[in-house]
């Protein structure tokens, strides 16, 4: 059985890293599915799996991460 390859990025261009707002994780690539990203005064941050964990409560409650 032939594989099929996925197609080529239509940009061009490789995600960027993705740094935890919280504690500088750095994930290559883009941000992994099992992380939080959170829009806060427009702008859009991303939160490792230990730090959401961490911080459930608050991000359930929509708290500003300023708050936790």
């Amino acid at each position: 059985m032939d594989q099929q390859t996925p197609p080529p990025d239509p940009s061009g261009t490789e995600p960027e890293a993705a740094v935890c707002a919280r504690c500088g994780t750095r994930s290559p690539g883009g941000a992994p599915p099992t992380w939080t990203c959170s829009v806060e005064n427009g702008i859009r941050q991303y939160f490792c799996v230990d730090c959401a964990r961490a911080n459930l409560r608050a991000i359930e409650g929509r708290l500003d991460s300023s708050w936790w």
